[in-house]
C-alpha cells in the first residue's frame, strides 16, 4: 500500500509533493533532482506573487501575524515563510531572504504588529511575537541555521506545566469578564507544538516523548466540562486567547473536534492534527491518535489514493492557524486526492506503521 501511495504521488502530484516522497519518505532524491523540482515550484503563480511581495531586506510583504489592511492572505511573513517551508523550498534564494530578515529585523520593529513593544515569550504565557517567529523558522526547517534552541526549551516546559498542575486553572487567576495567566507561567499553545512538531531531531528521546505523551493524555481530557477550552487573557486588557490558540482540556484529534463544528454529520479529520502528533512521536502513546491514523488509513483505496474527509478550510484556509494544501488547486478532483493522500503518506510514515 505504502508503494502503491508513492506511485501514486509520484505519476500525478504537484512537484513539490513529488520533491517532499523523495526526500522525506524516500530519502534518494539527489541535489540536482531537488534544485530541477524547486525552479518548477517558483515558477507556480502563487510562488511568483510572493516573489513580487518581497521587501529589499528580505521580509515578504507588509504584514507579520496573518492578513491586515496593507497585507493578504500570502503576503505577510508568517503565511509566506511557512507555505515556502511546506513546498519544499529550504535552500532556495526566495526563502533563504526571507529567513534572513528574521534575523535581521528587530521584535521591537512595526512590522510585528505590536506597535513597537516586545512581547517576551519567557514572561507571558502562550504570547509573543518571537514565539510565532521561532515557529516559522522551524516548519521552514532552517532551525540548524537560526538558533531558536531556547524556544525550543521552553515549548517543552510549557508542555511539562500541563502535567505539574490540575488544570490551567493553577497557572492563572480569575479577573473581570475571565482569567488571567500568573506572569512567568509556562502553558503550551499551538505554536509550542508547531515548534516541536519540526525540531524533533534536536529534542527527541525517550524521557522528552513520555512527558509530552502525559502532557496529551491530560489535554485529551472531556470529563471536565467547566474546564474545557477555558479561555485565558495574558495581560489586562488582553482579548482571553481561545481554542484556535491555547492548547486546554478537550483538546481533540479527531474529526469530531470540539474546535471544528459541522452540520452535515460527516466525520472529518484534523489530518494537521494526527499529522503533527504522529511527527513527536505519540502514536504509540494516545489511543485518541491511534485510533485517528487507523480511521485514515481505512480510508485508502486499492490503488492508493486516501479519500478521507477532511476540513477543506483547514487545507486551503493557509494562514497563523492553517494550511496544508500544496496543489495550486482543486479544480481537478485528482489534485486534491493527491494533498489528501500526501498527508495519509506522512502520517502513516512518522507514525511508523510500515517500519
Amino acid at each position: 500500500m505504502k508503494q502503491k501511495m508513492i506511485d501514486f504521488l509520484l505519476t500525478h502530484a504537484n512537484p513539490s509533493i513529488q520533491l517532499r516522497v523523495k526526500k522525506e519518505i524516500l530519502q534518494t532524491i539527489t541535489a540536482q533532482e531537488e534544485k530541477a523540482l524547486q525552479e518548477q515550484i517558483l515558477e507556480e503563480k502563487l510562488l511568483r506573487f510572493i516573489g513580487e511581495k518581497q521587501q529589499e531586506n528580505g521580509w515578504i510583504g507588509l504584514g507579520f501575524h496573518g492578513g491586515n489592511k496593507n497585507a493578504g492572505q500570502y503576503d505577510n511573513q508568517e503565511t509566506a515563510t511557512k507555505y515556502m517551508g511546506e513546498k519544499g523550498l529550504k535552500g532556495t534564494a526566495l526563502l533563504d531572504r526571507a529567513m534572513d530578515a528574521y534575523v535581521t529585523t528587530p521584535l521591537t520593529d512595526w512590522i510585528y504588529g505590536t506597535r513597537g513593544q516586545y512581547w517576551s515569550e519567557f514572561e507571558i504565557p502562550a504570547q509573543g511575537q518571537n514565539i510565532i517567529r521561532c515557529a516559522c523558522i522551524a516548519r521552514a526547517h532552517y532551525d540548524d541555521i537560526i538558533d531558536i534552541s531556547p524556544q525550543i526549551r521552553l515549548s517543552l516546559e510549557s508542555f511539562e506545566r500541563v502535567t505539574q498542575v490540575d488544570s490551567i486553572q493553577d497557572v492563572s487567576r480569575p479577573v473581570k469578564n475571565g482569567r488571567l495567566f500568573h506572569q512567568n507561567e509556562r502553558w503550551p499553545c499551538r505554536y509550542h507544538l508547531e515548534i516541536l512538531t519540526f525540531t524533533t531531531e534536536k529534542w527527541k528521546n525517550e524521557k522528552n516523548t513520555a512527558m509530552l505523551a502525559e502532557s496529551f493524555q491530560r489535554l485529551l481530557r472531556t470529563d471536565r466540562e467547566d474546564i474545557i477550552n477555558t479561555p485565558v487573557a495574558c495581560w489586562v486588557g488582553n482579548h482571553a486567547v481561545g481554542p484556535c490558540w491555547l492548547l486546554n482540556e478537550g483538546y481533540s484529534v479527531s474529526g469530531d473536534s470540539l474546535n471544528h463544528h459541522t452540520t452535515d454529520e460527516v466525520r472529518r479529520t484534523n489530518l494537521e492534527k494526527v499529522e503533527w502528533l504522529s511527527r513527536c512521536g505519540l502514536y504509540p502513546y494516545l489511543p485518541e491518535l491511534r485510533e485517528e491514523v487507523d480511521f485514515v488509513l481505512d480510508n485508502i483505496n486499492p490503488d492508493g489514493i486516501c479519500s478521507v474527509e477532511m476540513y477543506d478550510g483547514e487545507f486551503k484556509g493557509w494562514g497563523p492557524y492553517g494550511g496544508a494544501q500544496l496543489e495550486t488547486d482543486w479544480r481537478a478532483k485528482i489534485r486534491k486526492q493527491c494533498d489528501v493522500t500526501f498527508r495519509a503518506l506522512l502520517i502513516a510514515h512518522y507514525a511508523g506503521i510500515w517500519d
